[in-house]
């Protein structure tokens, strides 16, 4: 959630700088950014995991329900928020929803298979 907070903070000041500039409306960029950081950390302990097909298994349901998630709340902020609200909606979402997948569908099949 740092990584997800980091990046939504130097978001925000892209678009306050751009706003003052006058380049821009404030909220006008895509809130989605903000993910990132999250996904270079994801993407790290995908690595550091090790071999074996069960984190390529959670991985993928982890993404996928993830940006499923993601997508399905940004899409119903949509019709309320500027892009930067509900992207950054969907983007934390999908982050935490890849998050609860990935920690206990990795201790739940290495418990599973030994």
């Amino acid at each position: 959630m740092a990584g997800f907070v980091v990046g939504l903070v130097v978001l925000l000041i892209f678009e306050g700088i751009m706003a003052l500039t006058g380049f821009g409306q404030f909220g006008e960029s895509n809130g989605w950014l903000a993910v990132i950081l999250p996904v270079w950390l994801f993407t790290e302990e995908f690595r550091a995991e090790g071999f074996g097909a069960h984190r390529v298994l959670v991985a993928g349901l982890a993404g996928g329900f993830g940006v499923a998630a993601g997508m399905s709340l940004a899409g119903l902020v949509t019709m309320l928020a500027p892009p930067l609200v509900s992207g950054a909606v969907g983007a934390v979402t999908g982050t935490v929803v890849y998050c609860l997948i990935w920690f206990y569908g990795l201790r739940w099949l290495s418990h599973r298979s030994g």
